[in-house]
């Protein structure tokens, strides 16, 4: 019987994965995670169908993807997965231009997104990495992408163009987005909350180790803080975030710093990381007593409460603010900061509720609605496999020219 979704996630310290059941309907089977792979990693499967809980260190070394992967493997072998499973959705960073929806990982396919890896160096190669050991493993199955860019591809097109030469312009060098599969599992929970609507012009705060924000009216994509790169934005766990180009150019040529120490200062050693001089964690940051910790904490939320603005602005109001991933859920002093900064637009946020875990954390008198909801990345790509066609529009292949 084959009938199993399998989904992974890869990331630049974790694999999420997550076997979905499809009748009509998903039914979740199995969920868990690799962990901390660069530092103690550790897997963790949560019950689900009547299986068994896993919490458990695997190394306590560091791993690459390949240890994780088998890990993964095993588990599903020792659930009786691998034969059941004839799709396996991942979760591809950068589509770039020509992949809009869920693609059928062939050849050209892979071609393509290979030249994409430049745009997004940390994710892009571990997310093909991933794919190359799912079609060893399952040879039987469809591999098929689902990426993060395409849900801003709604977005209009002065939302999307730099104030660059044309040429370039029509060469790919524009605003892709990211994050796109957490908004749109956000966007569907706001449908069955308040119908077609999805609750009207809202600002997704998705706030992890990556962090960006993304303004939705009815549950399309606007406008978001990240662009042609996973740089651009909110300062995040190590990444610098928006950056005037000047600054580049004077580390090129006064500096004299190669491209590949560009590359590792922007994406590695800057963000809360470089600010604070102690950590990129947030949990680290809002427990020491540094004044460079409180600084980057104090720089995170100025930024985020900045852009809300700008998001605010481009759709004319506000009537919904969705919080979602690790700092997002998990942060409330964060999120209370953040409401603080933003209640120029009517927000008001109840200090019970912030702190009690529910979705809705706002007060009575509050114009706008704040909701805490979970990121879920994988069910989005299960959802997109449900309507997957085999039969997609084929990739040009030409990426970013």
């Amino acid at each position: 019987m084959t009938d199993a979704i399998l989904v992974l996630n890869g990331g630049s310290s974790s694999l999420k994965f997550a076997v979905f059941e499809r009748h009509g309907e998903l039914a979740l089977l199995l969920r868990g995670n690799v962990s901390s792979l660069g530092q103690q990693p550790r897997l963790r499967v949560d019950a689900a169908a009547g299986r068994s809980k896993i919490d458990r260190s695997l190394d306590e070394a560091p791993i690459g993807m390949g240890k994780a992967f088998a890990a993964v493997a095993s588990v599903l072998a020792e659930n009786d997965l691998l034969r059941r499973i004839d799709r396996v959705g991942h979760r591809i960073v950068h589509g770039g231009r020509d992949f809009t929806e869920a693609t059928l990982l062939d050849e050209r396919t892979l071609k393509a997104l290979r030249l994409l890896e430049p745009l997004a160096p940390i994710h892009q190669r571990i997310n093909l990495e991933i794919v190359a050991l799912a079609a060893e493993l399952l040879p039987q199955a469809l591999q098929i992408g689902c990426f993060d860019t395409a849900f801003h591809s709604t977005r209009p097109e002065l939302a999307k163009i730099y104030g660059l030469p044309r040429a370039m312009t029509e060469a790919g060098i524009v605003s892709y987005g990211f994050h796109g599969l957490s908004y749109s599992h956000i966007a569907a929970k706001l449908h069955d909350r308040y119908g077609a609507g999805a609750g009207g012009r809202t600002i997704v705060a998705h706030l992890g180790s990556g962090a960006s924000l993304c303004a939705m009216d009815a549950g399309r994509s606007v406008a978001t803080t990240m662009g042609f790169s996973t740089l651009d934005g909110l300062v995040m766990s190590t990444r610098c975030g928006a950056l005037d180009p000047g600054v580049i150019l004077h580390l090129l040529r006064e500096r004299r710093l190669s491209g590949d120490e560009l590359v590792t200062l922007l994406y590695e050693q800057s963000g809360l990381l470089g600010v604070s001089g102690v950590s990129g964690d947030m949990r680290t940051l809002i427990a020491s007593d540094d004044p460079a910790a409180a600084e980057a904490v104090d720089l995170f939320v100025y930024r985020i409460g900045r852009e809300i603005g700008s998001l605010a602005a481009a759709m004319g109001g506000l009537d919904t603010l969705v919080f979602t991933a690790g700092i997002g859920e998990n942060a409330p002093l964060v999120r209370e900061r953040i409401c603080v900064a933003a209640a120029w637009l009517g927000i008001g946020l109840d200090e019970e509720r912030n702190q009690g875990g529910g979705e809705l954390v706002s007060n009575a008198t509050s114009r706008v609605d704040v909701l805490v909801i979970p990121a879920d990345e994988e069910s989005a790509v299960a959802a997109e496999m449900l309507v997957f066609r085999s039969a997609a529009p084929p990739s040009t292949g030409e990426g970013l020219r």
